[in-house]
């Protein structure tokens, strides 16, 4: 056991993003790439013991965070901003630390959270992209009729017991969930669907869009959107959008020690010209480009 272990300690919070290709999810599993567990060998190795880090909420496999919140206790001997730049050094690339600071003893990156925020993107357009494919549910299938969209997502709002969008396998003992915005937009071939919960149910977000693209196509009403997760329908919602398209976004405190432009908005938003290249006058075409598009 270190010596570090009997010194006074402080309690460091860290926003955190990452890259959930190829993590199997946020929480500690044995014989799997995790996040928690990327993170806590490397402050292990800084610290000479093992160290718990608790987080805002579980992401699943393939999803990303753009700020994730998380705390740990540690020695007061290192301040607490100094402990970003010592994990970004040590860390995989896959993980960066946006920025750390001290934080009360009582305070909980779970419990003290106020609500949380997800975002998922969907891709409309038929040609593929290699540079947002990672970050995107390419579906280009049917039209998406974003407008119904925002209708089947309208009643969501208050507090609502959704065992219609509560998989299988969680220890939540309900489904009760506190919706305080539902949204749904689009910004040329992409399609935005944002909600901002006191807190998420195991594979909610997923199973909601998998569902809310059924409205979009028109093969659901918004109604009976509405009417399925009323009734606790879970049998009726079959199938999960994919995990690349969904990134925790935010999560938001009554006191949180870090600047906006810190956490609040770190995933851009994709936008791609309207007009492809190839229709623009040759006169506005690079003269070394002139005879591609002749």
């Amino acid at each position: 056991m270190s010596a570090l272990t009997s010194l006074p300690t402080q309690r460091v919070a860290l926003v955190i993003q990452y890259l959930g290709t190829h993590f199997h999810g946020w929480q500690w599993q044995p014989k799997q790439r995790t996040v928690q567990e990327a993170i806590e060998v490397v402050l292990e190795s800084v610290l000479g013991y093992s160290v718990r880090l608790h987080a805002a909420g579980r992401t699943d496999a393939g999803v990303h965070a753009a700020a994730q919140v998380a705390h740990f206790d540690a020695p007061t001997h290192i301040p607490a901003h100094r402990w970003a730049a010592i994990l970004n050094s040590r860390l995989p690339e896959d993980i960066l630390i946006r920025a750390s600071a001290s934080v009360s003893s009582n305070w909980h990156a779970r419990f003290s959270a106020l609500w949380r925020r997800y975002r998922y993107t969907i891709y409309t357009d038929s040609v593929p992209n290699l540079f947002i494919r990672p970050f995107v549910w390419h579906y280009y299938y049917e039209p998406l009729d974003e407008d119904l969209m925002q209708a089947a997502l309208n009643p969501l709002l208050g507090r609502h017991h959704l065992a219609a969008f509560h998989r299988a396998g969680s220890n939540r003992p309900h489904s009760w969930v506190d919706v305080q915005a539902a949204e749904c937009k689009r910004e040329g071939s992409f399609i935005q669907v944002e909600i901002q919960a006191s807190g998420f149910l195991y594979g909610m977000m997923r199973l909601l869009v998998g569902m809310l693209v059924q409205v979009g196509r028109k093969l659901r009403s918004p109604l009976a959107f509405t009417e399925i997760w009323q009734a606790e329908n879970r049998e009726l919602v079959k199938y999960a959008a994919p995990p690349q398209g969904l990134c925790l976004l935010r999560v938001g405190y009554p006191d949180f020690p870090f600047p906006p432009d810190v956490w609040y908005d770190t995933q851009p938003s994709f936008s791609l010209p309207s007009v492809p290249l190839s229709s623009q006058p040759c006169s506005q075409v690079n003269p070394a480009l002139k005879s591609v598009f002749s």
